[in-house]
């Protein structure tokens, strides 16, 4: 539901900054000299959305009671805690209008960054005091000086206690150093400060009370938006939104010309021209609201309705006379696949309600039009789809979504997508780095030299810790995570970026634990599992219901084992002392989806519903599984 409002709020400041009053004004865009775009980016949990929360704050564009992290709408964003998808917001700073675009920090989602860089001329670089210069950070950098945005570099949260500020800035000029098309890019200037208690200051010694000196930075270093082209209109989609009354609206940058309503404007795109269209609706951003306007010039973000049909990401509103596309910002290729099938499984249709293959394709028809780091190839039959993604977060959370819309699918395990180069067989290599305790550093080194790791640099800190650098196979990183945690004892830090594909590295152990398998169908009982319990750890609980095939548990041992959980007691006029006491059993091993990605070997399948994420085998019989593998 599109929040619509037709006034805006300017904010008058006297000789100290201080704000002294507020005066309602209109919609005034006859010039964009006034109007600065900046992008927010950083490595994942760098503070990104909590800056932006500050800003929109302190200049009065939300109330205090609006809660925290505003900007992360979606549920799974404020569940994880991380942005997922990119999004736009504007707020007023004196005479000054600030479009600001929130990107995520973690690199499966990359995609959206390089699409929403496109719109703005300058970019806010945050980088953690304490963590520096991560390999998100160094993604993020490279695809804003690629697109010759002006840099600000914020350095966050210096009030916490293992922060090396000195030592972070110096980490970020070698970055710049390494990273800058040219010398202009090293001249950018450096502020301090913590989104969290809402302070900027150019000297770390001396904190500030506001974000003032950030607004000053962006306003003094970003520079104002140039008309493209001085003979038409041009508008670079680079999102989507959709409204019930409104049909699909594009969201994009003015980059020439001006918009009117009732204006009529085409699509191009690929040197392809769709049929006129007449403008409907005109919106622009402020806070978190959509602000209906008559007109719109150059340099501003708009929200443009009156579209039959739903817009297309990268396309180029034109005039009809006059169509002059925009060139767009290549996106990185996908470097992992899995298949998305029909859910076929004894337990099919119990707990979702999407269950064709016409549903599956319709709705991932529907996610190629946004997430445009996506791929979708039908297969050989038509109940099975091959997806390709930047990761496995970046399937993760497609699967997810699928399943809280009602879906039921399953999934087989992820494998990365090699490529030929020059006649030589190639796989995605990722740049690994690890912040381990030193005391678990022998056990880290041994478990990635067994993945083919190869070490790039090693530094010791001061705190009894130390961060290790490696290129890594992507495929060797498929389970990795899970062991990490347990080899470090859940102190070891794990950040990768792709890097680039290298010839392949030869086999890499994957799984050494085979699986429990149920042989029948039926309910879980307690007394079973107490039997089963020493051959490995169990996925399933007493009265959980089970069919044949399905995985029930870790077997210890390297071998798949096909078990019985269902079996029940014999029952007898005997009783022995102490043979009857009630069953003690741990607690069965929660398997989340991503967790059952990184555990799920080639022969196995994930099932997906809306209650449930089970484990199975692809051949749910026990004797046909023996067939094919003799």
């Amino acid at each position: 539901m599109l929040q619509l409002e037709k006034t805006q709020f300017k904010f008058f400041y006297n000789k100290t900054r201080e704000r002294v009053s507020i005066e309602m004004t209109s919609n005034d865009t006859s010039s964009c000299s006034h109007i600065r775009n900046i992008a927010i980016v950083a490595h994942v949990d760098h503070g990104k959305t909590t800056l932006v929360d500050q800003l929109l704050r302190q200049t009065n564009t939300i109330k205090g009671d609006s809660g925290e992290r505003v900007m992360d709408s979606n549920a799974l964003e404020r569940e994880r805690g991380i942005t997922i998808l990119a999004k736009n917001t504007g707020l007023h700073f004196g005479d000054y209008k600030i479009n600001i675009v929130d990107t995520p920090g973690h690199t499966d989602f990359g995609g959206e960054v390089e699409r929403t860089l496109q719109m703005v001329e300058g970019f806010l670089l945050l980088v953690d005091a304490a963590e520096g210069v991560l390999p998100g950070t160094r993604f993020v950098v490279q695809k804003a000086l690629a697109l010759g945005l002006k840099p600000i570099v914020f350095i966050n949260k210096i009030d916490r206690k293992d922060a090396t500020v000195e030592k972070t800035e110096e980490a970020v000029h070698d970055l710049f150093l390494d990273m800058a098309k040219h010398e202009s890019q090293l001249d950018f200037p450096i502020l301090y400060g913590s989104s969290r208690f809402g302070f900027a200051t150019t000297d770390y010694t001396q904190p500030t009370t506001s974000m003032l000196p950030l607004f000053d930075a962006i306003i003094e270093h970003v520079p104002a938006p140039t008309p493209r082209s001085s003979e038409g209109l041009q508008v670079l989609v680079t999102n989507l939104d959709h409204s019930d009354f409104l049909g699909p609206i594009a969201v994009g940058r003015v980059f020439s010309g001006s918009l009117t309503v009732g204006q009529s404007i085409i699509q191009c795109k690929d040197d392809q021209n769709s049929a006129p269209t007449k403008i409907t609706k005109l919106f622009t951003f402020l806070g978190l609201s959509k602000l209906e306007v008559p007109q719109v010039e150059c340099g501003d973000i708009v929200a443009v309705t009156g579209f039959q049909s739903t817009p297309s990401i990268g396309a180029t509103l034109c005039s009809p006379e006059k169509p002059l596309p925009l060139p767009y910002t290549h996106v990185d290729e996908p470097t992992m696949s899995m298949y998305i099938s029909v859910n076929n499984s004894p337990f099919s249709g119990r707990e979702g309600s999407l269950l064709t293959s016409r549903h599956i394709k319709a709705r991932l028809e529907k996610e190629l039009r946004t997430n445009i780091a996506l791929r979708v190839e039908p297969t050989q039959t038509p109940e099975s789809f091959r997806v390709s993604g930047r990761g496995q977060m970046h399937l993760g959370v497609l699967l997810e979504n699928m399943r809280r819309e009602d879906f039921e699918i399953q999934v087989s395990a992820p494998e990365v997508i090699y490529k030929m180069i020059d006649g030589v067989k190639c796989e995605p290599i990722e740049y690994l780095i690890v912040d381990v305790p030193e005391e678990c550093q022998g056990v880290v080194m041994e478990n990635l030299g067994k993945r083919k790791a190869e070490m790039k640099h090693m530094h010791h800190s001061n705190d009894g810790r130390v961060r290790i650098e490696y290129e890594v196979p992507s495929r060797a990183l498929l389970g990795f995570r899970s062991q990490f945690l347990t080899d470090t004892r859940g102190t070891g830090i794990a950040n990768m970026i792709f890097h680039n594909y290298q010839p392949y590295k030869g086999d890499i152990p994957t799984r050494n634990k085979g699986a429990m398998v149920s042989m029948e169908k039926g309910i879980v009982t307690a007394y079973a599992l107490d039997s089963l319990q020493a051959r490995g750890v169990l996925f399933v609980k007493p009265t959980d219901e089970v069919y044949e095939g399905q995985i029930i548990g870790e077997h210890s041992r390297e071998n798949d084992l096909d078990v019985n959980p269902c079996k029940l007691k014999k029952l007898s006029n005997m009783r022995a002392s102490g043979s009857d006491d009630a069953v003690q059993l741990p607690a069965q091993r929660i398997m989340e989806l991503e967790t059952c990605m990184e555990w799920i070997r080639p022969d196995e399948l994930i099932e997906i519903t809306p209650k449930s994420v089970r484990l199975r085998k692809k051949k749910l019989n026990a004797t046909m599984r023996k067939r094919s593998d003799d």
